[in-house]
């Protein structure tokens, strides 16, 4: 959407990979949130970023693949029009294997 968001975290939680973005409203969703009656602006922009999340999906299944070494099963997304906080969970196939990391958790 021409920028990326100004934070992005990630947990792994068992076999759940939850992706937390946020800062991730453009100006102009921002716009279109407030000047529409509060239901059709949120509900126009979640349908459009779901769109955008359902195209990439290959793509992001791929790099979650790649990076945890575990097959993705499903995918799940919602996005807040209020706190313009993003939220992706991928259920893989099972828990990866992993090294514990060596740098402190923030």
């Amino acid at each position: 959407m021409g920028r990326g968001p100004k934070d992005i975290r990630t947990h792994l939680i068992g076999d759940l990979l939850v992706v937390r973005l946020q800062g991730v409203l453009t100006a102009a969703e921002q716009h279109l949130v407030t000047t529409l009656p509060p239901e059709k602006g949120r509900d126009l922009l979640k349908q459009v970023r779901t769109q955008l999340i359902e195209i990439a999906r290959p793509a992001l299944e791929k790099l979650i693949s790649d990076t945890t070494g575990c097959k993705p099963i499903s995918m799940h997304h919602d996005i807040s029009t209020i706190t313009g906080e993003e939220v992706v969970i991928f259920t893989l196939v099972e828990s990866p294997d992993f090294r514990p990391s060596t740098s402190k958790a923030r």
